[in-house]
């Protein structure tokens, strides 16, 4: 029996993505690459130093203000910072601040999220593309417009729903109405939904997009309806970028200053229905007494300022542990 010897096979010779790895595994890198990383980490760290620097600046002016202060900043109705002795408070504020905002996100998101969705599974291309551009056209459109057509074209025909919501919601208290103008934390609320719904939308779109095909494939070999498939594959996939949607426009509805202050009577009164005419924001409030306050004033507005910036951040804290709570089903895992 002959027996050949084989002499061994050549290994191949190194190209340029094995040296690539072998440098990559030594910890070389290329000149681009570590001025890439040095900039990516000098933003980080510049942002982080911007906001530390807000927040400094913000507790030094408040620290002056709250310290003469006559009044409870927390509970106060009143707001007389040049007054002597100075008495002001943020109660009111921020009352009228987180009301209109959820009113603006219980409105908004479902409708956002509603568009998306035609838009992404249910329009054809030909309808699904204007719709698509014509959202994108209205997250464009500037504040000071949308106070306008508030003030013009929105108050003035609310009387129709305020009427019909004390008729068949009055018995509540929260939505009486009592003949009073239309300009109310309930007409704000409306506006601040119109003026975020865009940006939800636009998010939540996208994140659609990235379902992956195989599991609306799946759903459907399996017998799924349209509806279903959305309802099992869809939403779930997409719920971590509704949520980041959601907590994008509720930052723009929280800070939202000229439309607010076009539509709504301000005071510095609680009322016990939403539909009656007073209230106010923190921006609302800054922008309208900013240029006449003195400068006690002006620290007792960098003081509601910076309440306004803690809720932010509470709210952004919130959003990113929601998001963190949703991982197993993200679109990393998928």
């Amino acid at each position: 029996m002959d027996i050949t010897t084989q002499k061994p096979a050549a290994p191949p010779a190194p190209g340029p993505s094995a040296t690539a790895d072998s440098g990559a595994a030594r910890g070389v890198t290329r000149p681009g690459d570590r001025i890439f990383l040095g900039l990516s980490r000098g933003s980080g760290i510049f942002v982080l130093v911007l906001m530390a620097a807000i927040a400094a600046f913000l507790t030094y002016r408040a620290t002056l203000a709250i310290s003469e202060d006559e009044a409870n900043f927390f509970t106060s109705f009143e707001w007389n910072p040049s007054g002597v002795p100075p008495e002001f408070g943020i109660a009111v504020l921020a009352f009228g601040t987180v009301v209109s905002s959820v009113i603006a996100m219980v409105i908004a998101v479902p409708v956002a999220v509603a568009i998306a969705l035609f838009i992404t599974h249910y329009a054809p291309r030909r309808l699904g593309g204007p719709i698509g551009y014509v959202i994108d056209l209205l997250a464009a459109v500037p504040s000071i417009v949308y106070g306008l057509w508030g003030a013009l074209v929105l108050v003035p025909h609310l009387d129709g729903l305020y009427g019909w919501l004390d008729d068949y919601l009055g018995w509540t208290g929260i939505l009486e109405w009592n003949d009073g103008a239309p300009r109310s934390l309930f007409t704000v609320g409306i506006l601040l939904a119109v003026m975020i719904l865009p940006i939800i939308t636009n998010v939540s779109r996208e994140v659609f997009r990235q379902v992956p095909r195989m599991h609306e494939e799946a759903a459907l070999a399996l017998g799924a309806t349209r509806w279903e498939v959305i309802r099992m594959s869809v939403l779930p996939f997409g719920r971590s970028g509704v949520i980041s949607a959601s907590m994008l426009g509720l930052g723009r509805a929280l800070g939202e200053t000229m439309a607010v202050a076009m539509v709504l009577s301000p005071s510095f009164t609680i009322n016990a229905s939403l539909l009656d005419p007073g209230g106010g924001t923190f921006a609302q409030n800054i922008a309208s007494k900013f240029n006449e306050a003195t400068e006690m004033g002006r620290d007792a507005l960098i003081a509601s300022g910076l309440v306004l910036f803690v809720i932010t951040l509470l709210v952004n804290g919130a959003a990113r542990l929601i998001i963190a709570r949703r991982k197993e089903y993200s679109g990393a895992n998928a």
